[in-house]
């Protein structure tokens, strides 16, 4: 199965899922989105996958949304139905990382601007080379980044994201870290070394519980305290139910590694 505007490569427990239009910038249009959806699913469906990592190939992660591809409203046309994509639009892609239930690391890798940036606040860790640089410049060209407040403010202070909204600038990654748009900020040379060594023991945990855990995370981020409680409350005994549980907990007092049959 072979895509054009990206590529899907397995290693060990590790997808990883590369926008590969670098002659571009890795720009976010109906094609991309479309095979990143496809792509998710795969990845998703893959027993044998437990960590999926996001990058851009080239110099540059992404430098967003395809202009060119949006319609005379400025919103971003769907994803037609092809041989390696799934129809959808940039809402979809948002909502496939939050239910793919497997740890999402974005790899920035470069520049990460506009709905480049919305990719990298949904996934749930990123960690950038320390000479990217990230915004949202959307209004420097008259536009304003609707489609990705909702991550952007589910992960910084509200005045620090609308300072970055309204300016447009571009922040260093230092900056990005420390405002929480992004995990950590490495020395570029120790990137993919940082990115492998997460992804190894994000694997190493227990798939069913990692999954169990990652739902009632998204689950319960936006509902008020009582229902998350109780939500929370079942999802506890979902996770004591699974063999994995039982698995660890008896590791434990047995002073061993547990193994884990993700069930």
């Amino acid at each position: 199965m072979s895509y054009t505007e990206i590529l899907y490569e397995v290693t060990g427990p590790v997808a990883r899922l590369t926008l590969n239009r670098p002659e571009k910038r890795n720009p976010l249009g109906p094609t991309t989105i479309g095979e990143l959806l496809h792509a998710l699913d795969r990845a998703r469906d893959d027993a044998a996958v437990r960590v999926i990592v996001l990058t851009g190939a080239g110099k540059v992660f992404s430098a967003g949304g395809d202009l060119s591809s949006m319609g005379s409203g400025g919103t971003p046309l769907q994803a037609t139905a092809g041989a390696a994509t799934k129809p959808g639009t940039f809402v979809d892609l948002n909502l496939a990382l939050t239910r793919v239930g497997k740890p999402t690391i974005a790899m920035v890798n470069g520049h990460a601007l506009a709905g480049g940036l919305g990719l990298v606040v949904a996934c749930d860790v990123a960690i950038a080379a320390d000479d990217a640089q990230l915004g949202t410049p959307e209004i420097n060209v008259g536009l304003w980044p609707m489609m990705i407040m909702a991550t952007i403010f589910r992960n910084v202070p509200r005045k620090r994201g609308l300072e970055l909204i309204m300016t447009g600038d571009k922040i260093s990654a230092a900056q990005a870290a420390e405002m929480g748009l992004i995990t950590r900020a490495v020395p570029r040379e120790k990137l993919a070394e940082e990115v492998d060594a997460l992804a190894a023991k994000l694997a190493s945990k227990s798939p069913v519980v990692m999954q169990l855990g990652l739902e009632a995370f998204y689950r319960v981020q936006d509902m008020e305290l009582e229902p998350a409680l109780q939500h929370l409350q079942g999802q506890l005994m979902a996770v004591l139910g699974t063999e994995d549980a039982r698995e660890g907990l008896m590791a434990f007092m047995e002073k061993r590694a547990p193994q884990w049959k993700g069930r």
